[in-house]
């Protein structure tokens, strides 16, 4: 009963050996197309907008910017992904922009 045990367990990882593919874990097929290119020095249009430092959190109210915007009061705990596309603004406990950034 042992032999046919061993010969079933042989048989087993031969079989899920040829599913492993070639290359060392590569995938057999990759996306096609060329590849995701993120903007050169995040590109969410905070250089344009430095002139919002200094003014009011109300002074934003209403405006519409053209990419995701995250608006945080300083020291508020963020998420620390980074997206080069997403503008931040951080504004003081007493309602001033203190910073735009990209990320």
């Amino acid at each position: 009963m042992t032999g046919v045990r061993s010969a079933a367990a042989l048989m087993l990882l031969g079989a899920l050996a040829g599913c492993v593919p070639a290359g060392g874990g590569a995938p057999v097929n990759p996306p096609s197309g060329p590849a995701p290119v993120a903007p050169a020095g995040g590109s969410c249009g905070a250089e344009g907008l430095q002139g919002l430092v200094g003014k009011s959190r109300a002074s934003i109210s209403g405006q519409r910017f053209a990419h995701e915007l995250r608006v945080y009061e300083e020291g508020q705990p963020i998420t620390m992904d980074y997206n080069a596309d997403r503008l931040n603004i951080e504004v003081s406990r007493s309602g001033t922009i203190l910073r735009v950034s990209c990320g």
